[in-house]
């Protein structure tokens, strides 16, 4: 079996997972008699500390000989911790194991995609081909869940995603290549990985970089959380919304499979800046609860707003960082973006909903036009100029 399709399978592995914890834990939640505010803190929390637990677990990941070790421990480890949840823990139970194993698994997908990247480079493939089979895997868990959940109890969902991760911990066995983590072989000090952290940290272009990405990925969190509610408040049927959701992640996956050779010739600079004008734009025309036939373009958009500056953020944090510290700069890059701005993003979303309702996504404009502001700086960086 080839690389490429091995890494397909594996990112096929977790998303299997996503794609059902996503939309459907908050049901299990709420089956077990959490209130929104509860359940919307259960979830918030590890997103806004993986601005912490992200670089960490990396320091902890790097510690290991081979890249895929560490994907196994930390796979186990969710799946014994969603196996937790089924106990009676009550609210302070369920939010620490949860905590946990959320901030693992996050983990998860960056540290695949250090692999990934690497090997794409030196043996030539797609990367975007591997990565969009994890978003068809996605799209495949939330209809099959969807469906499941027509006729089955919510306890599904934690099976379902318990068994996700780990089928995730034997692909991680079975299919992940044995690259070692550090040139040589040789395993950098604790004090060696904490001070590449360091360096990113001081480095100014990678966190503006990391930041410009990271406003333009988190201005999707009120899409995520209320753009069923706001369509429904518009009279969109409940199928309809489904619909749209699929066209989004499917002009996604379009994108990652491809436009391989334009993302190339443009850069990430560039790739970055697109992603983050169409998302002013998508976000701006969501606001004002455009009729059903604007919504289809609109949602094509996703292959920009997040395909685009997703591939931008990786491009741009594997070359500003070194072989040491590249596990790290995935993942703090990952931790902004999907942590602890997603994280107070969409904190802000449920009062902006509650008080505007479709015009909430106006300050998810204002956080796009920031990342652009932010992306414009980094044309000044030499690191990022065309060899």
């Amino acid at each position: 079996m080839s690389l490429p399709v091995r890494l397909g399978l594996f990112y096929s592995a977790i998303f299997i997972g996503v794609g059902a914890g996503s939309p459907y834990m908050p049901l299990w939640f709420a089956e077990r008699g959490l209130s929104g505010a509860q359940i919307g803190l259960i979830l918030s929390l590890p997103m806004i500390a993986r601005v912490i637990t992200a670089p960490l677990l990396a320091v902890w990941a790097d510690s290991f000989r081979l890249r895929r070790t560490a994907l196994i421990f930390m796979s186990l480890a969710v799946a014994v911790a969603y196996a937790l949840m089924a106990l009676p823990l009550g609210f302070v139970g369920w939010t620490v194991v949860w905590f946990a194993a959320s901030s693992a698994f996050a983990t998860i997908p960056p540290l695949t995609d250090v692999i990934a990247l690497k090997r794409s480079r030196r043996d030539g493939f797609n990367f975007g081909w591997p990565r969009g089979l994890g978003s068809v895997a996605f799209m495949v868990a939330n209809v099959g869940m969807g469906a499941i959940l027509t006729w089955g109890s919510p306890d599904l969902v934690l099976v379902w995603i318990t068994a996700g991760v780990a089928l995730t911990a034997l692909g991680a066995r079975l299919l992940l290549p044995a690259d070692p983590v550090h040139e040589g072989d040789q395993i950098a000090s604790t004090s060696g990985r904490f001070a590449g952290i360091g360096e990113l940290l001081r480095d100014p272009a990678f966190m503006t970089a990391a930041l410009a990405a990271g406003m333009i990925q988190s201005a999707h969190a009120f899409y995520y959380g209320f753009s069923t509610l706001a369509w429904k408040d518009q009279g969109i049927p409940a199928g309809m919304t489904g619909i749209l959701w699929a066209v989004g992640v499917g002009v996604e996956v379009g994108f990652m499979w491809f436009l391989e050779p334009w993302r190339r010739r443009i850069g990430p600079r560039t790739l970055l800046m697109i992603g983050g004008v169409a998302a002013i734009i998508r976000w701006t025309a969501m606001a004002f609860s455009p009729p059903l036939w604007l919504l289809f373009p609109l949602q094509a958009l996703h292959a920009l707003s997040y395909a685009a500056v997703f591939f931008a953020s990786l491009q741009l944090a594997e070359r500003l960082s070194s072989p040491r510290n590249a596990s790290a700069a995935q993942t703090i890059s990952s931790a902004l973006s999907g942590g602890v701005l997603m994280g107070l993003a969409t904190l802000a979303s449920g009062p902006l909903f509650d008080r505007f309702g479709a015009h909430g996504y106006l300050l998810m404009s204002a956080m796009a036009a920031t990342g652009v502001v932010a992306a414009l700086r980094l044309y000044g960086v030499r690191k990022l100029d065309p060899a």
